[in-house]
């Protein structure tokens, strides 16, 4: 193996250690979110608006569907990104409009937390392309 070779094969090791670092921090802030999120609607389920559940449950599923992705990615290897890019997109998409028609609606808290799980789904998106 030439030393080009080897340079190769060692910045290609150290570029996916990289990535699975990034993925492995990336996982535990969704799973931080995820098990705040399963905490509070334990404990206000029975005093939540029926919609900020359904929402949550939503957001919930999405989460931990980007979990097991990422850790598909780092244990095998094996990506689903292009499953995850279309439901980024319909989630941004849906949310979008979910937001058009019940800003008026929600409290200042709750929309704020919207707006900032739209802002982290753009990131992720750019981050995929």
């Amino acid at each position: 193996m030439s030393n080009s070779s080897k340079d190769k094969a060692i910045d290609g090791k150290e570029e996916l250690q990289m990535a699975n670092d990034r993925r492995i921090e990336e996982l535990m802030k969704i799973n931080n979110r995820y098990v705040r999120t399963e905490r509070h609607l334990e404990q206000n389920s029975d005093i939540s608006d029926p919609d900020n559940l359904e929402h949550s449950e939503r957001i919930q599923q999405e989460r931990q569907q980007q979990m097991d992705n990422l850790k598909n990615i780092v244990a095998y290897g094996k990506h689903e990104q292009e499953d995850q890019k279309e439901n980024l997109r319909k989630r941004l998409e849906y949310t979008d409009g979910y937001i058009n028609h019940n800003a008026d609606h929600m409290d200042k808290e709750t929309l704020e937390r919207t707006l900032e799980k739209q802002e982290h789904r753009k990131e992720q998106l750019d981050f995929m392309n």
